[in-house]
């Protein structure tokens, strides 16, 4: 591997004729490189920034430097990975490239990009210094990106730091011009990029793929030593991280899909991050609309809003490792405690891991807190599916037992299963709320969805219920009408509204451009012909405006172009020197 991330150090190391053209330029993958060091005097503090002028606000250098470490005092010696999440609040423009917003339209929902947010991964070294005053030497390599590809940026952070650790910071120039020669991020094909003397190939997930893994990448690339092939954007190990809980999956789901606030713990920012990633996922194909944290410290800028017990615990999920919070969240009414994987019996539990707290203000024991499993005074509306648990814990009894890769693809199926059955029916009765083809006419504003009649949508289920898809019996009704409470209803329903009226936008435009406007314009007024081209104008904006469904094509434009023409060619002129048809087409078309 020395061989293969040699070609992230420079052969010579000039700082002094370093690029002003790279410095400048920024990537839509990485914003920033940053090292972050503990100072004697000050603290964690970040020691280099990469690029050097990239705009990081006090806020966020200050919950980098602290989200960086491990929070709680640690003596353990080696290298450590995690990642954490933190409010964007500066005029970073990095992980804003206008390349991002395409993406955003085109990636599968779970997977695209939040502008609010960034991502940090950290790669944390702690060893024995006798030269340092501490007698350790810490210091965290931090990729700082808009982008939730955990798989992706793991192994960015493996590759990158080692070698900072042993040649200096001219190895984040090296990696940072690495970045930049890559392809602009794209869903749905297979992307090839070049790092460190190795290729990375993965694929992000497309709109309509229904799995967010690609297994047909491992027959697709070569192998070669130096070849990493990452056939899933964003790996998550539900058997390891979710193994004292598995008994209860199905509660665990529908706390994730009700937005209801979790607190996870665990002894370290590796295992706490990546639990929390899998509890995020566990709704998918459906998006978790919440604010969540993957590493949560007592030193956020965030710490007073989000562990305040004036008011309800936000509905969020966060991720923390410092006995503190024990105390400071005992409000919360969910607490997910793991375990270190190592203590672990490696057996699925068929009936432990769940803890009924009387209430959620209610603290826990010290001796009761420190046992894996989920505290939580939550009455689930979904039974348990028992035939979930035969399946992982019969694994446990083949020869060698199955590969966690295995029993990942069990749960992430069942998850899957269980998600799909939900969305069905409201995919249903949401199709039934589009304006039929008959309702389109190019002489009328484009139609829009009908509203979301919760009740109307629960009579539906009687008869198009999940219980038609899903084994797991329960009461769905209930579960529904709490859903529709949820930040997760309001978002996924505003996302296929912006689809749906998007549709009928162009729907409407096709209708447009093959109208007989000049038959149409015979016995109108002049100010009914303007009035019409002034919706025409308004349509055009509308539906050039980025946002989920099929992008427009620069012919119906062209074809609504030569409408607008015929309409004003037919009118007097006066108003022909007013009205310039070229005018209509919004800004960013070019034809």
């Amino acid at each position: 591997m020395a061989e293969s991330m040699a070609e992230c150090v420079p052969l010579q190391r000039q700082e002094s004729s370093r690029s002003s053209t790279s410095q400048k330029r920024t990537s839509p993958w990485v914003a920033c490189l940053c090292v972050v060091t503990f100072d004697l005097e000050l603290g964690q503090a970040i020691e280099t920034i990469f690029p050097e002028d990239f705009p990081l606000s006090s806020q966020e250098k200050t919950n980098i430097c602290y989200l960086a470490f491990p929070d709680s005092n640690s003596s353990q010696i080696g290298d450590s990975q995690f990642h954490f999440r933190i409010r964007c609040n500066g005029s970073g423009n990095g992980g804003c490239d206008p390349q991002l917003g395409g993406l955003v339209t085109q990636s599968h929902p779970c997977f695209s990009t939040d502008l609010t947010h960034y991502f940090g991964y950290s790669y944390f070294r702690q060893v024995k210094d006798s030269e340092n005053k501490r007698g350790y030497f810490q210091k965290s390599v931090v990729i700082v990106t808009r982008l939730g590809y955990h798989s992706v940026f793991y192994e960015l952070a493996r590759l990158t730091a080692p070698n900072f650790f042993e040649h200096g910071s001219a190895t984040l120039e090296s990696a940072y011009n690495n970045i930049l020669a890559w392809p602009s991020p794209s869903t749905g094909t297979i992307l090839s990029l070049p790092f460190c003397g190795n290729v990375i190939y993965t694929r992000i997930p497309a709109k309509q793929d229904q799995q967010d893994v690609d297994r047909s990448l491992s027959e697709a690339i070569p192998r070669s030593p130096s070849t990493i092939i990452l056939p899933h954007i964003s790996q998550v190990n539900y058997f390891q991280l979710l193994q004292p809980v598995l008994a209860h999956f199905e509660l665990l789901w529908e706390l994730v899909l009700l937005n209801e606030p979790i607190a996870v713990t665990a002894p370290s920012p590796t295992l706490v991050a990546q639990a929390v990633e899998a509890l995020v996922s566990l709704m998918r194909p459906l998006k978790y609309q919440s604010d969540y944290r993957p590493y949560f410290t007592i030193h956020d800028t965030e710490f007073k809003d989000i562990t305040t017990k004036t008011q309800s615990p936000p509905a969020m999920i966060i991720g923390v490792t410092n006995p503190f919070f024990a105390k400071a969240l005992e409000h919360w009414p969910h607490l997910l405690r793991l375990g270190d994987p190592s203590h672990s019996t490696g057996k699925v539990s068929t009936s432990k891991g769940l803890y009924v707290r009387k209430s959620s203000g209610i603290p826990l024991t010290e001796d009761t807190a420190q046992k894996p499993g989920l505290y939580t005074s939550y009455k689930p509306r979904l039974k348990a599916d028992k035939a979930l648990l035969k399946k992982l814990a019969f694994g446990d009894t083949l020869p060698g037992k199955r590969p966690i890769e295995a029993q990942n693809a069990i749960i992430r199926k069942h998850a899957l299963e269980l998600t799909t059955s939900f969305v069905i029916p409201l995919e249903r009765y949401l199709a039934k709320l589009m304006p039929l083809k008959r309702d389109v006419s190019p002489w009328k504003l484009p139609p829009q969805l009908k509203p979301f009649d919760q009740d109307q949508f629960l009579a539906t289920l009687e008869i198009n219920g999940p219980q038609l898809t899903s084994r797991v019996k329960g009461n769905w009704t209930g579960l529904y009408q709490q859903f529709f409470k949820s930040q997760n209803f309001a978002g996924w329903f505003s996302y296929r509204r912006q689809e749906a009226n998007h549709k009928l936008r162009l729907m409407h435009m096709e209708f447009l451009s093959k109208a007989d406007v000049v038959f149409w314009m015979k016995g109108k007024q002049e100010i009914e012909i303007v009035d019409f081209l002034l919706r025409i104008k308004r349509c055009l904006n509308d539906v050039s405006v980025r946002q989920p469904g099929p992008s427009v094509n620069n012919s119906l434009f062209t074809s609504i172009q030569r409408q607008v023409q015929a309409i004003v060619a037919q009118l007097p002129d006066d108003l022909k020197s007013v009205i310039k048809p070229h005018e209509f087409l919004p800004s960013v078309i070019t034809l």
